[in-house]
């Protein structure tokens, strides 16, 4: 799976993310340390490794995008949290489309696109 072109966002249903992570884990034998609690934990530690690595810059988009080693570490801390989350929502059972639909709706109700529109919210 390192680096290999034949998965992408394009492609690549949710599922598949799912199954490694479960796989990984039962391989490894840690399904006993996978409690919510502790996923949770470990993905609030992962989110601040992401976080250090912006402590005390300003970089706007661009400078960053050219900073290869830090996009690699960006790479890295992105993978880890999304990697706790699907382990999380493995353990507890959630389906994360549902989620994720049920969510959107109620953020497109809470805000609306007339009130929000008008570039100062959302840059297109």
């Amino acid at each position: 799976m390192n680096g290999n072109s034949k998965y992408n966002d394009l492609i690549t249903p949710i599922s598949f993310f799912k199954e490694e992570v479960k796989k990984f884990v039962i391989n490894r034998n840690w399904i006993k340390y996978h409690t919510p609690k502790n996923l949770i934990q470990a993905l609030q530690i992962e989110v601040s490794e992401l976080s250090e690595l912006f402590l005390f810059k300003e970089d706007n988009v661009d400078n960053i995008l050219k900073d290869e080693p830090l996009i690699s570490l960006i790479e890295d801390e992105v993978a880890d949290v999304f990697i706790y989350l699907l382990s999380f929502i493995n353990t507890i059972g959630l389906d994360l489309t549902q989620a994720f639909i049920k969510k959107l709706e109620k953020n497109k109700s809470k805000y609306p696109i007339k009130e929000f529109s008008n570039g100062i919210y959302y840059k297109k």
